[in-house]
């Protein structure tokens, strides 16, 4: 057996429409679906600008509130300008809270908090370099 292609990575959230604000207004991400499963959780299904791989974003409240283990996971974006990216944030009163740090290969990145405790990792790559 060989996988074919990764589809979407899901992520529980305490509070549904505070996560899917912070996604859409802050990174510019778009809802492609919501729904709700058949065992009664809520979902939403974003869309990253230039990529095929789905963010599913799932709230089940009967099961308490998201508790995110520092350093766990995170998600990392592709930005344009660091700089810019840095002035937007601040003139949206989120707070960067690492960064910015560049890396051997030159690229620069910062990292902010998403709901719940998500880190957000994101990334200005020099021209040419395919990781950080």
């Amino acid at each position: 057996m060989k996988v074919t292609k990764l589809l979407h990575t899901r992520m529980r959230v305490s509070d549904m429409e505070q996560t899917i604000d912070f996604y859409t207004s802050v990174l510019g991400l778009e809802v492609l679906e919501r729904k709700v499963s058949p065992r009664g959780s809520h979902l939403a299904f974003l869309k990253v600008p230039n990529s095929e791989e789905l963010i599913e974003l799932t709230s089940f409240p009967p099961s308490g509130p998201v508790k995110v283990q520092e350093d766990l996971v995170h998600l990392a974006f592709q930005v344009e300008s660091l700089d810019d990216t840095c002035a937007s944030l601040n003139a949206q009163g989120v707070k960067i809270t690492d960064g910015p740090t560049q890396s051997s290969s030159g690229s620069r990145f910062i990292f902010i908090d998403a709901p719940d405790g998500y880190e957000i990792e994101l990334i200005e790559r020099r021209p040419g370099t395919a990781i950080v």
